[in-house]
């Protein structure tokens, strides 16, 4: 057997490999032997087939397999042993040249890598990064708070329209009259809610319930049919207002915390207010932590300057996808791949020399609190921890699902670790200056 490696664009490198009958003899002559043994063919006996006729049927074939599979093989040997770094995969030469099955018994299989480029990143407090953290206002607070309250509010009758109030209705279009029809402000646009705004109980107008309500499973809903019975009604309708109601906040008493909060966590008006506070920052954490990474990437990259096998990379993703994507659609796209790609592989060098780690017990609070999310938007701020961990371990249970976790909670330890070697300075923004620097990124 013979290796050869040659340099070739920028860390690209051909590695040919030369295998001639002693490399893959023996392989080849023991899958020969297991077609024997399991051949099915017609006027013989299972087993008996003769030698001769299967190499004569898969004789070809099998050459081709076992010293192709003889060189793979030894190029990942060879990169072992040499301690050669490589990004993407071994992938075949575009150089490779043709074989003759039938009548060599040397061949050179030609492999292609992109070289890993080395990292060199010095990092200390003259590297300077700004954490931009959104500055929570009343109108966040109370917004956040009457969203919150909605959830275990009620409606209680009131004399005029206001805002978004819920109405009772009576329809009519002379073919057909639906009582007590609900017709919800709080669903519709400003300007749709207009024409109702001041108005009273006894208010008429007409109205196009298709204008008023998009979609059939709506419009079906507010007359009281199904959604295959709504050809053929004439749209324009009588509106009166029959009752008009609007949400009341529940009362802070033991009762609305007992239900909002079954945990206990949170038992008098103080704390309330003190929880909506924790949940808007939570929320808003996400929010700057997310856009300090995005931050913290693009300096990384640019002070690294890594040289990637770009042309390279560009026929591995070719090449590894089956054709599933065109080389127009690869290039369209690969500046940003290469942008993700250069950082993951920026990651790989952090954990690896700063040796960091993700327990399974840090992934399951992950998974945690990913449930407590969707529990929140259902209605249940805090659900039992024995559901969460029941959640949990369904989400873990996915592989896709666990390691999306993984990769988060990996750039997570990559960003706290660099971000403890440099200098990171915090600053309050409102959120519209921090919509348009995350515009910007």
């Amino acid at each position: 057997m013979k290796i050869v490696r040659e340099q070739r664009e920028q860390n690209n490198s051909l590695i040919k490999v030369t295998v001639g009958e002693k490399d893959y003899g023996e392989a080849v002559e023991k899958s020969l032997r297991e077609y024997k043994r399991k051949a099915n063919i017609p006027g013989f006996r299972p087993g008996m087939v003769p030698m001769g006729l299967i190499r004569k049927m898969y004789g070809k074939g099998v050459l081709a397999e076992q010293s192709y599979r003889t060189a793979s093989d030894a190029v990942f040997e060879y990169l072992h042993k040499e301690k050669i770094d490589y990004v993407g995969d071994v992938i075949p030469s575009d150089e490779q040249g043709a074989f003759d099955f039938d009548n060599d018994k040397d061949f050179e299989f030609v492999f292609e890598i992109g070289e890993a480029p080395e990292v060199k990143l010095e990092l200390s407090e003259k590297d300077k990064l700004t954490y931009n953290k959104i500055k929570v206002d009343k109108k966040m607070h109370d917004d956040y708070r009457t969203n919150f309250l909605r959830r275990f509010g009620r409606l209680v009758d009131t004399e005029e329209v206001t805002s978004d109030e819920a109405l009772n209705v009576t329809l009519d279009n002379g073919d057909m009259k639906i009582e007590e029809a609900y017709v919800g402000l709080i669903s519709m646009s400003e300007e749709e809610r207009k024409p109702f705004i001041g108005q009273k109980v006894g208010f008429k107008t007409n109205v196009n319930i298709n204008e008023l309500y998009k979609t059939p499973a709506q419009r079906a809903a507010v007359l009281q049919v199904k959604e295959n019975e709504l050809e053929g009604i004439n749209p324009e309708f009588t509106l009166e207002i029959t009752k008009i109601r609007k949400f009341a906040e529940p009362e802070l008493n033991e009762e609305f915390f007992k239900m909002a909060f079954p945990s206990g966590n949170v038992k008098s008006a103080e704390e309330f207010e003190k929880f909506i506070d924790e949940q808007i920052e939570r929320e808003l954490r996400r929010e700057t932590d997310y856009l300090f990474t995005m931050q913290l990437r693009d300096y990384l990259l640019k002070k690294a300057d890594l040289a990637m096998p770009a042309e390279f990379l560009k026929r591995w993703l070719y090449v590894i996808n089956e054709g599933k994507f065109s080389k127009e659609e690869i290039e369209k796209d690969f500046d940003q791949f290469l942008k993700l790609f250069t950082w993951n592989y920026l990651q790989k060098h952090f954990i690896s020399e700063d040796k960091l780690n993700v327990t399974a017990e840090e992934a399951t609070a992950e998974a945690k609190a990913l449930a407590q999310a969707q529990f929140a938007q259902y209605g249940m701020p805090t659900a039992p921890d024995d559901m969460l961990n029941d959640y949990a371990k369904r989400i873990l249970a996915d592989k896709d699902q666990a390691q999306k976790i993984y990769e988060k909670l990996y750039e997570d330890k990559v960003v706290a670790d660099v971000k403890s070697k440099i200098k990171v300075t915090e600053k309050a923004v409102s959120a519209d200056d921090f919509a348009k620097l995350a515009k910007e990124i």
